[in-house]
């Protein structure tokens, strides 16, 4: 196995107060989209949850929702939620967190949102410190690895559908590495669980 697909129990409770899933009964999964949106991504991705009627979030690059304004406002008419990824996609750990503060606020500054999202995961103790007080932070439950081009569509599908549980929050991306192994995996992804009977919510 080349990721931990499913994120260890150890490291949500390591960092309590980083949101990894929801405990809960129902049958539903958090599908979550990272580093959008993109013109040649975005309407096909809204295109295959709308024929499974499911929500999803959308962790939106500030650069991103520059120059796909119209992509980014299609995300908001079909219900689904957003939050912010930064504004150039910038890695925590090698950035200070004055310039990795400043980075975020640029994204804030196109569009509201108490959803945050950290590129790769990635912060420092000192910038999540400082982000927990403003934002959700959502990480993950669920890797579906879709941004490797090592692996196959099947690869990233299987990763998802052996790792998923009530509650389980899901990352995909939208963008152009994680295309091929995304047209594959996303639509067995929707069709699977849907035969399973779970739904899909967006992180409100």
């Amino acid at each position: 196995m080349k990721y931990i697909y499913k994120t260890p129990q150890l490291l949500k409770w390591y960092y309590p107060n980083l949101i990894w899933d929801f405990t809960t009964a129902e049958k539903c999964v958090y599908l979550t989209f990272d580093d959008g949106p993109t013109k040649e991504y975005t309407p096909w991705i809204l295109d295959i949850l709308e024929q499974f009627n499911a929500k999803a979030t959308f962790f939106c690059i500030g650069n991103n929702v520059e120059t796909c304004k119209d992509e980014f406002q299609s995300i908001l008419k079909k219900g689904h939620a957003v939050g912010n990824h930064t504004y150039s996609h910038m890695n925590g750990w090698n950035n200070s967190l004055l310039s990795y503060l400043r980075d975020v606020r640029k994204c804030e500054s196109l569009f509201k949102s108490d959803l945050f999202r950290p590129p790769y995961g990635r912060m420092s103790n000192k910038q999540r410190a400082v982000l927990s007080k403003a934002y959700k932070v959502i990480m993950w439950d669920v890797l579906s690895g879709d941004f490797d081009s090592s692996l196959s569509g099947e690869d990233c599908y299987e990763a998802v559908i052996d790792n998923v549980t009530n509650g389980s929050i899901i990352v995909f991306h939208d963008s152009k590495k994680a295309t091929e192994r995304l047209k594959t995996s996303l639509p067995l992804v929707l069709e699977t669980l849907t035969a399973q009977g779970y739904t899909f919510k967006s992180i409100e």
